[in-house]
């Protein structure tokens, strides 16, 4: 088993709901980094499938606070590091499995690709107000479905982010990105995790609720 523990210690100490306190991380980014190369000298080859997961969720996760605190506090964004305010996903920088890839990589490469599991977009954090909040704890691979369900059940349930004006369902601009992991719409994936008052809302419309998609935010998720 990967040991998630200095990482887990950060974020607890660090994250308040899904809330980044990157000026105090940032003095103890030397913490980080040791996670960081313990993540790159992990051999992945002896790891089930779902620590695997949990491992590669973790990595993109703890890779992207290092792309924020190297440029904390001159940045609003995660978008002002990358050329053209593209963002930082395409440079290689995540040292995993003996070979060095990219955010994206990782993403859409590793997680979409090889797990094909929808919720993972609500694991992964792009250090951004709209993106799905960062949790305060590790992904761990024993109890990772316990984990993306609650990750996924918390999003989609939060008006803040997702929410039914009449018969129009507004939701995160995710589901217009990634339709494609998303084969029976956005209004079925709420329907199954959707809860309490929300739920009954949604199954009372028997002719399904048109889906409009919200302005993501990109400014950073810090205090």
């Amino acid at each position: 088993m990967v040991d998630h523990s200095t990482y887990g210690e950060l974020l607890e100490q660090y994250v308040r709901n899904g809330v980044v306190d990157y000026r105090g991380l940032k003095q103890e980014e030397a913490r980080l980094d040791e996670y960081l190369k313990l993540l790159e000298n992990t051999d992945l080859s002896r790891l089930g499938r779902d620590e695997t997961y949990a491992f590669y969720v973790n990595a993109y996760n703890a890779w992207t606070l290092k792309v924020i605190l190297s440029a904390y506090p001159g940045i609003k964004s995660i978008r002002e590091l990358g050329v053209f305010s593209t963002g930082p996903w395409k440079k290689k920088i995540v040292r995993v499995d003996g070979r060095v890839i990219s955010l994206d990589d990782v993403e859409h490469g590793i997680l979409r690709k090889e797990y094909d599991d929808p919720r993972v977009h609500f694991a992964v954090n792009c250090a951004s107000k709209s993106c799905p909040p960062l949790i305060s704890e590790p992904y761990q691979g024993d109890i990772l479905d316990q984990q993306m369900d609650t990750a996924t059940r918390n999003f989609l349930n939060d008006r803040s982010y997702n929410y039914l004006e009449g018969n129009t369902l507004h939701v995160s601009r995710l589901f217009k990105w990634y339709s494609e992991d998303f084969p029976d719409g956005a209004v079925p994936f709420f329907l199954t995790y959707a809860r309490g008052k929300f739920k009954q809302q949604l199954e009372a419309r028997k002719n399904r609720p048109r889906v409009k998609y919200l302005d993501y935010d990109w400014s950073l998720n810090g205090k």
